[in-house]
């Protein structure tokens, strides 16, 4: 029975192409070195001593070039092509990383990650282009789940290399760690993959339909980005309310919440592209999933209310984690299907904008929360957003659901 149940596991990642292989492997040595943001609010607060407010600003300046590069990201890729973009991206953010480590003023820090934070994510539109022109398109939730996969995979061995980094070199060795391996995965990239332009142009019928369907008419898609936004938000409380938190409450060191972070990764690799291969198969409504998700991590918020034991940082690990894994796959896959050929940088970027307008609220809010009225406050407010976002949710199925009836 155990290897029936291997090789099941094993079947999920049948069926991929070598690009999509090689984008996960580059994908996962990024991760990996994406050291800085884990431990980012500790570093502002513990180390160069800035306040709870000056941090959710630093913080929030981050989420704001992270909207504007996503904007630029799925633009940019629609009109002269995502490869282009991915190089670009990954090389210049690297290089600026080595740098950062020098600049310790709060406007210095807000306009560095505003800059930084403006190029690092012009990549994530242009590789989920890359995801629909690489992969299958039966396969493009499964390849994008893989992705996932990496990046969660990254996720669970760089914060706790970054604990040990910190505890032996210091922050600024953060900066070095994530800097390299931007350069060495896009390098990799650049000598593996060869550029594949974007499937043949639309037909006549399909442009009419396309400018007829601008993403800023696409009403289901708005209401949708909305739970998108929520579920950041809450998912951002991971790397900026909750280290400190974690310090304050029950006084882990850097090492023990690389490794609840760990956590979150392991439980990714082992569940998310089972779950999300099992929701193909039956054809399971994606929205549904998505809002289940951020129904979960509401829940997960909720348990932080319980403050007298360290164990529950576990438990709410792992409702967080599958809130996540009930969340980005199938969002993602939503918001590519809304976008019509052509189309799908600019739905992509407005998908990722909502995650660096996420950043900026998640931060801001969640700081001046717990600044001016403790950490429960935080989380009760942030249980009852995601019970929010999952009835915006209920919304857009409903209103997909009578699109489908008209056609």
């Amino acid at each position: 029975m155990l290897r029936t149940a291997f090789q099941r596991y094993i079947n999920n990642f049948r069926g991929f192409s070598r690009e999509i292989w090689i984008l996960t492997v580059i994908t996962y040595i990024n991760r990996a070195g994406t050291m800085v943001l884990p431990f980012l609010s500790k570093y502002l607060k513990e180390d160069l001593h800035f306040s709870y407010s000056d941090v959710g600003s630093i913080i929030a300046f981050c989420g704001a070039g992270s909207m504007i590069g996503s904007w630029l990201g799925g633009k940019l890729s629609d009109k002269i092509g995502f490869y282009r973009i991915m190089i670009f991206s990954l090389l210049t953010t690297g290089i600026l990383l080595f740098f950062l480590e020098f600049v310790t003023t709060f406007y210095g820090l807000c306009a560095a990650m505003f800059g930084i934070f403006i190029i690092a994510d012009m990549f994530r539109p242009a590789m989920f282009v890359s995801l629909g022109v690489y992969a299958k398109p039966e396969n493009r939730t499964r390849a994008l789940t893989l992705v996932r996969l990496a990046v969660n995979l990254g996720f669970a061995t760089g914060p706790a290399l970054g604990g040990l980094i910190i505890m032996f070199i210091g922050y600024r060795g953060l900066f070095w760690a994530d800097g390299g391996t931007c350069i060495i995965a896009i390098l990799l990239f650049w000598m593996l993959v060869k550029e594949k332009k974007v499937a043949p142009h639309a037909t006549q019928q399909e442009a009419d339909e396309a400018a007829g369907k601008s993403v800023f008419k696409d009403k289901p898609f708005w209401i949708f980005q909305v739970t998108c936004l929520i579920v950041g938000i809450l998912f951002f409380q991971l790397f900026n309310t909750i280290p400190l938190y974690e310090s304050v409450q029950f006084h882990l060191t850097e090492l023990q919440t690389g490794l609840l972070l760990t956590l979150n990764g392991l439980i990714i690799f082992l569940f998310e592209m089972p779950i999300v291969s099992f929701v193909e198969r039956k054809n399971i409504n994606k929205i549904k999933i998505t809002l289940v998700g951020s129904f979960l991590m509401a829940i997960s918020m909720f348990l932080l209310l319980i403050n007298v034991w360290v164990g529950i940082m576990l438990v709410m690990m792992v409702f967080m984690t599958f809130g996540e894994i009930f969340s980005f796959p199938f969002s993602n896959s939503v918001a590519v299907s809304r976008a019509p050929k052509g189309h799908i940088g600019r739905y992509m970027a407005v998908y990722t904008m909502s995650f660096g307008a996420a950043q900026i609220l998640s931060s801001k809010i969640g700081m001046q929360i717990v600044q001016y009225y403790g950490y429960s406050a935080n989380w009760i407010f942030m249980g009852c957003l995601g019970i929010v976002g999952s009835v915006f949710g209920i919304w857009t199925n409903s209103l997909i659901q009578k699109e489908n009836k008209m056609l």
